[in-house]
């Protein structure tokens, strides 16, 4: 029996592996063969495995996801993953093509894998897309910038948890993951992602998280005072005990004081 295969694209891995686990569970003949970080991963992973499925996320460093899917034409179903770009959602929502908003919901999911399950049931052709994926990509190109993250997605032991981002005191860049300090039910907290400072700070609010120092961001509002060094400068938090350090680099931010 051959069995359904799939490619994940999606330049969070924790959203990757939390996909994964859903159509594991959602759909559990269905093989997923290939993971990519980015739109020029997925067409890589998509020639070399050639998938019957490919689940992409909208917004990737580099080419896009709608970008991709116009490489990978009608050789695959389609299925789009978009965090918050209403625009991308009309159109889904007007065309012939799926789509899943993140975080994904389990019920939505399956009412996804029940119309791919019957389109190869029937062995319907691939949903003609050329058309609709030009329309895409010149209302992405079209629409307003992304809006901040409201959420962070981050692994806490064995669970993947989502963190409300204006609950995050302070994030702290590590060898190969970024340290997000937060309050669970008012108590602090910490987890690890795997998305550098850079990247995830460039995703966060920027009228309240602002870089302090080369490893450090914070969030204003979790702020309870500065003071001042002769070129740096200290942050104290009002729900931690731990300080902050300021840089030189970054101590301009704070002249006015």
């Amino acid at each position: 029996m051959n069995h359904p295969t799939a490619l994940i694209a999606d330049d969070e891995p924790l959203l990757r592996d939390a996909l994964a686990r859903q159509l594991a569970q959602a759909w559990p003949e269905l093989r997923v063969v290939a993971q990519a970080r980015n739109g020029r991963e997925a067409i890589e992973q998509f020639e070399a495995m050639a998938p019957d499925i490919c689940f992409l996320d909208v917004h990737m460093p580099g080419i896009s996801g709608v970008e991709a899917a116009s490489r990978i034409g009608r050789r695959a179903h389609l299925v789009f993953v978009t965090a918050h770009d209403q625009y991308a959602v009309q159109a889904f929502a007007q065309g012939a093509l799926d789509y899943l908003v993140k975080p994904v919901e389990m019920a939505r999911l399956a009412d996804t894998v029940s119309r791919l399950q019957e389109r190869r049931a029937a062995a319907l052709p691939v949903t003609q897309t050329d058309a609709l994926l030009r329309q895409l990509a010149a209302q992405l190109g079209r629409a307003a910038p992304p809006r901040p993250l409201s959420w962070i997605y981050a692994q806490v032991g064995q669970a993947l948890r989502l963190i409300p981002a204006d609950q995050i005191d302070y994030l702290r860049s590590d060898t190969k993951y970024t340290a997000v300090a937060w309050r669970d039910n008012g108590q602090p907290a910490e987890a690890l992602v795997r998305t550098p400072l850079k990247e995830l700070l460039a995703q966060l609010d920027g009228d309240h998280f602002v870089q302090v120092h080369r490893a450090v961001a914070v969030n204003l509002r979790a702020v309870s005072h500065i003071t001042r060094g002769s070129e740096t400068a200290t942050i104290h938090l009002k729900h931690r005990a731990e300080s902050l350090p300021v840089s030189r680099t970054f101590v301009h931010q704070f002249r006015q004081m």
